[in-house]
């Protein structure tokens, strides 16, 4: 018998399992998401249209609108599959232990903070680290503790 059919996964089919590529899959998806929508660098979405809009209004055309609505439906399904996963203590703890290990960090030498925008790549990536933890949440829960979250729906 198979590998494959031992395991229950029939071939061409994607393993439900977790691991790190699982979890740097997720990182790289919330970093896309993030850093297209803002970064320090003139190549964003944000410069885009405000530029766009200070030279002449007219130019800001459908290309914009699109790329925002994409964009923004990223950004609500991160964000709501974020806080579903995590919950609002979950998403303050998240939060305070980026802060204190980029603080660490900090203190200790390793990151510099010292102009505006090595402070916002920083925080851009604890933001995507963030939202790749809580994509990720249900499957670390699950290896912790062996127990499946299960939405029970929006009653």
């Amino acid at each position: 018998m198979a590998r494959d059919d031992i395991e229950g996964r029939s071939k061409g089919r994607p393993s439900r399992e977790f691991n790190l590529t699982s979890f740097v899959w997720r990182l790289l998806a919330s970093l896309s998401l993030v850093l297209v929508s803002y970064n320090p660098t003139q190549y964003n979405y944000w410069l885009w249209v405000i530029t766009a809009m200070n030279n002449d209004p007219s130019t800001l055309g459908p290309e914009h609108f699109v790329v925002g609505v994409v964009l923004l439906i990223g950004w609500v399904i991160l964000l709501a599959a974020t806080q579903r996963s995590l919950g609002l203590p979950g998403l303050m703890l998240g939060s305070m232990l980026l802060g204190s290990v980029v603080w660490l960090l900090v203190d200790i030498g390793w990151l510099n903070v010292a102009t505006l925008s090595s402070a916002t790549w920083i925080a851009l990536f604890c933001i995507a680290l963030l939202l790749a933890v809580g994509l990720s949440w249900a499957h670390v829960w699950r290896r912790l503790t062996g127990q499946f979250e299960v939405d029970d729906g929006d009653n």
